[in-house]
């Protein structure tokens, strides 16, 4: 039996404790969450102007609500202006 721990085990157990939750899924569902929020601001603001882009929004609408969403990230982003979310958007 390996003696090498998860780094997260803790939460793990917990997990397991509080919910319905077997080992193996609460170990992939904190994998989830980490590669969730370990997402690159790039990739981020792409990804939610997409989003939101395809939901009908206009640029106007949508890069005021990304700069929102950034600033609640659990893993903060740094502080971006409008201009900047559209650089990182179209370059």
């Amino acid at each position: 039996m390996s003696t090498l721990r998860h780094p997260f085990e803790d939460l793990i157990a917990h997990l397991t404790r509080t919910s319905p939750l077997g080992p193996g899924e609460a170990a992939r569902v904190v994998a989830d969450v980490l590669s969730y929020f370990s997402e690159p601001v790039d990739e981020y603001v792409r990804r939610r102007h997409g989003e939101m882009k395809a939901r009908g929004l206009t640029n106007d609408e949508i890069f005021p609500k990304v700069a929102a969403e950034l600033r609640g990230r659990r893993v903060a982003a740094p502080e971006l202006s409008l201009r900047q979310l559209r650089r990182i958007v179209y370059g």
